[in-house]
């Protein structure tokens, strides 16, 4: 019945609110310092308004596009998503059967709750793996050689977290990774019945990709260590498309795409590092304008709806991800909600395009 009841991201974010304990809602929800980064991205998003076009006939349209010169149905897909199981047990390969489905990438993060190995396999390839660099970068790049043997052919390497940032709903709580429960935990928990039943029969959710010899992932662990020679290395090691994730300065993209990167992903990780970053939207338009129209950008933050991703494929993207909603409406509904959520951003998008003339992704002008 909840998957009935999600008419819009708002929706699903309200029904999680509901049936999350506090703490998982606010790692999910939470942003850096006081928030106003997140707020920032939001009201740059809504700043922008879309042209609305009449008298052309849009009765056949198609929401279909390329990506890497491969056809996919969708212009939107999953971003990585740190211990999705939280959300819901099962969440993680949830979304794999929906990027199997729709041929959309699933972002599976370095610290995703289900093996990478896994994953890739329920979504019939359609997945990149998301990678740190974390300390000395021994452990990384184990893992970026177990993704490559795995069958990933885009390695996403995240570079805006040298240091984690300062998140207080998640410290108020007592947020951890690995997953611990203490007395605080505990009466949360109590007072969330279902989420914790569920959570106890189907277990604790653990950071799978970690269960190797000589690698014991610190999620608070600085990677500051990581500078343009790590990207050469990595660049060098990986054979397939090397995206790289977390990209805001116009002379970063600039380097970035001299130094031989497939890729560039316009992020501020949600507003979840740096409260005081620039909103990724109108970072987006410089990016844009440095690279040239021809070399790929993606966009992922604080995107809500089909709406949302229609601003950003007429701002500069050729393609962009949903993040934190897809968690919630999975919190919300389990796979239903997930599916709920997927087709109402897809029904958003499409109904936008037919107001503003577009039949498909061709018909995009950024003007």
């Amino acid at each position: 019945m909840s998957a009935a009841q999600i008419h819009s991201a708002e929706d699903a974010r309200r029904l999680a609110q509901r049936r999350l304990p506090w703490m998982v809602f606010d790692y999910i929800d939470g942003a850096a310092g006081r928030e106003t980064g997140a707020a920032r991205n939001r009201a740059a998003l809504d700043a922008l308004t879309l042209r609305p076009r009449i008298l052309r006939d849009v009765s056949n349209r198609s929401l279909a596009t390329t990506l890497f010169g491969a056809p996919v149905d969708r212009p939107f897909g999953i971003a990585p998503m740190g211990m999705c199981n939280l959300s819901c047990p099962g969440a993680d390969l949830m979304l794999a059967r929906l990027a199997a489905e729709f041929k959309i990438p699933h972002g599976v993060s370095t610290v995703a709750s289900t093996p990478l190995e896994t994953i890739i396999e329920v979504a019939q390839g359609h997945a990149w793996f998301q990678i740190y660099f974390s300390g000395d970068g021994t452990g990384t790049f184990k893992l970026v050689e177990r993704a490559r043997q795995a069958g990933y052919d885009t390695l996403v390497m995240t570079v805006d977290v040298p240091e984690v940032g300062r998140r207080p709903r998640e410290l108020r709580h007592g947020f951890k990774m690995p997953f611990r429960i203490g007395p605080r935990q505990f009466v949360d928990f109590a007072l969330h019945p279902r989420w914790s039943l569920n959570t106890l029969f189907k277990g604790k959710p653990q950071m799978a990709n970690f269960e190797m010899p000589g690698y014991a992932f610190d999620r608070t662990e600085s990677r500051a260590k990581a500078d343009w020679d790590t990207l050469a290395r990595m660049r060098d090691m990986w054979p397939g498309k090397l995206v790289v994730k977390g990209v805001l300065d116009a002379e970063d993209a600039v380097e970035l795409k001299a130094r031989g990167v497939d890729a560039i992903q316009v992020s501020s990780h949600g507003a979840r590092q740096l409260e005081s970053a620039p909103a990724p939207i109108d970072a987006l338009q410089d990016i844009r304008a440095a690279v040239g129209d021809a070399y790929p950008l993606f966009f992922d933050s604080g995107l809500r709806s089909g709406e949302d991703a229609l601003k950003t494929l007429l701002n500069g993207a050729d393609f962009c991800f949903f993040g934190r909603i897809l968690q919630f409406a999975m919190a919300a509904g389990g796979e239903a909600g997930l599916r709920q959520m997927w087709s109402v951003l897809g029904d958003e998008l499409s109904i936008a395009m037919a107001q503003t003339g577009m039949r498909s992704f061709s018909d995009v002008d950024p003007s």
